[in-house]
């Protein structure tokens, strides 16, 4: 039977021994592949994951490097051979994100008025344009949004697709869209390395009515189509968007690799006409987040 997370003993007490190999053997390395690609003897390699030899700094981010393992990791990886962590990780409303922050709002402001965010690794919701806010505004009051999914001041993203007074009452394609989710959020998990949050959410989401079920059903996706799309409704109004995806290149700081730039558009020709009436219509409500001290907020 399909398990929801892949366990994984990694944390701050795991040696770097047990690291390396866990690294290696999750991107299919052999020490061999491990040893040619980061230009060391496949004996080293053995003797590092033995704990017979001790790492050095720079050998610690070889290896890393070439197994394409995440900041965040580097860092856990650099602390258990017993060196201090390199890489920062810095609030994305401090002083010295100014160039990244006008950057993304920038594009989020270019795709008005379709619906942008800006979500962490958690999918935590960091940034929104206004027809963003429109859209969550559209089939979620924004009293329950705020009281029902913001936690320690963010707004999770997946509670609100999952949860039952979020947007799963207006998903019409609610089994293929959340396989999906469930899914991506697994490959993410593995990919990025386990943590104790993206376990938290996984179970949290497995644990609302019916998602268990989905996730050890197979994917049910229309292989016809394109691109698989959300289809929203709610009373006359239908919409279905794709999506895009980008993240910002040669990150140096863990934030910035771990965020996700997600802008929406209009599948159909029906929901373009749709989605113009209701930006004609109705003004955005309150924004999803809040801006960085001293800047407005695009929505204002």
């Amino acid at each position: 039977m399909k398990q929801p997370l892949m366990t994984s003993s990694s944390n701050a007490t795991d040696s770097f021994a047990t690291l390396l190999k866990q690294w290696r053997n999750q991107r299919g390395f052999s020490q061999l592949d491990l040893a040619l690609a980061s230009e060391v003897s496949q004996r080293h390699i053995s003797f590092l994951e033995s704990g017979r030899a001790k790492p050095s700094r720079e050998m610690v981010l070889q290896l890393a490097t070439v197994l394409e393992i995440p900041l965040r990791q580097q860092n856990l990886m650099l602390t258990s051979a017993g060196f201090a962590a390199v890489h920062t990780e810095t609030d994305i409303s401090a002083p010295e994100m100014t160039s990244i922050r006008k950057a993304i709002n920038f594009m989020l402001q270019q795709q008005e008025p379709l619906p942008a965010i800006v979500v962490d690794r958690y999918w935590n919701l960091l940034l929104t344009n206004q027809g963003a806010n429109r859209l969550l505004a559209t089939f979620i009051d924004a009293d329950k949004l705020q009281t029902n999914f913001c936690i320690d001041g963010k707004i999770n993203l997946m509670r609100v697709v999952f949860h039952s007074q979020g947007l799963r009452p207006f998903i019409l394609n609610w089994e293929e869209f959340a396989s999906h989710l469930l899914q991506r959020l697994h490959r993410e998990a593995i990919a990025e390395g386990e943590s104790p949050q993206s376990q938290a959410l996984l179970k949290e989401l497995m644990s609302y009515p019916g998602v268990l079920e989905i996730w050890h059903t197979s994917n049910r996706n229309n292989q016809n189509d394109l691109l698989l799309a959300i289809h929203l409704q709610k009373n006359d109004l239908e919409l279905q968007f794709f999506s895009t995806i980008a993240t910002l290149g040669t990150p140096y700081d863990i934030t910035l690799q771990e965020l996700r730039i997600e802008c929406l558009f209009p599948a159909t020709e029906a929901t373009e006409f749709n989605w113009k009436q209701l930006v004609t219509n109705k003004t955005p409500q309150s924004p999803a987040f809040s801006p960085s001290p001293g800047e407005k907020s695009l929505d204002r």
